[in-house]
């Protein structure tokens, strides 16, 4: 698969995983955020925080959880790329409260996990 079609298929994903959490009450504030760091999929507020939140996809269970991806790794780059992001927009690290989800998404549904980290 190249690079354009990861990026579509990415996009689909990243829309329903968006819907969802709007259906939940999530407000959506911003998507793929990037910056030299890292990139962040999702960023929203819930009613008590500021959630940063990393989607996963699998297309099926032969090729694993798609919440496994999400290593130490992957970890530090999204909190060091949230931390810029509240810097670039004006949020304060010490008095905003934040969480970090990750949503994983598969044939057999959405699988999302708050305070995954």
């Amino acid at each position: 698969m190249d690079k354009t079609n990861k990026r579509s298929t990415g996009s689909r994903y990243e829309d329903m995983a968006a819907d969802y959490l709007i259906a939940k009450g999530y407000t959506i504030l911003d998507r793929n955020f990037h910056d030299r760091t890292g990139e962040i999929d999702i960023i929203a507020l819930s009613r008590e925080a500021l959630v940063f939140v990393e989607v996963k996809y699998r297309s099926s269970a032969k090729a694993g959880d798609p919440l496994e991806a999400v290593d130490a790794r992957k970890i530090q780059q999204i909190r060091r790329t949230a931390l810029k992001y509240m810097h670039f927009k004006g949020y304060n690290p010490e008095s905003t409260s934040i969480r970090f989800d990750c949503i994983g998404i598969t044939g057999s549904g959405i699988n999302h996990v708050e305070n995954a980290f």
